[in-house]
């Protein structure tokens, strides 16, 4: 696992789940460029309750930036492209929510 930070923007809204042993967790994507502007989407998994409460309190489009523990993958989109993508389990969060709000 690769120790990361990324920036980007939240994909939707983030989703608490909770596990079979009853310890809940939140679930959230973020959407970033490359340097070459390719989108990336990041999908994150955060444990840590305080994490977890403020990834709650942004909306779908708000600026955030993540550190955590990264784990690059591709997967297989409709039309048989292989993308990148990045797994994260998420440590500390740094997210500024959208004007107008």
């Amino acid at each position: 696992m690769i120790d990361g930070l990324v920036a980007g923007r939240l994909y939707g809204e983030a989703e608490r789940r909770t596990d079979k042993a009853g310890k809940v967790y939140t679930l959230a994507k973020v959407r970033a460029s490359t340097a070459e502007g390719e989108v990336l989407f990041i999908n994150v998994i955060a444990f840590d309750e305080d994490l977890c409460a403020s990834l709650h309190q942004l909306r779908d489009g708000d600026s955030v930036a993540l550190s955590g523990g990264l784990n690059p993958r591709v997967w297989t989109d409709k039309q048989g492209n292989v993308r990148p993508a990045l797994d994260m389990v998420a440590h500390r969060l740094i997210g500024l929510p959208a004007c107008g709000r």
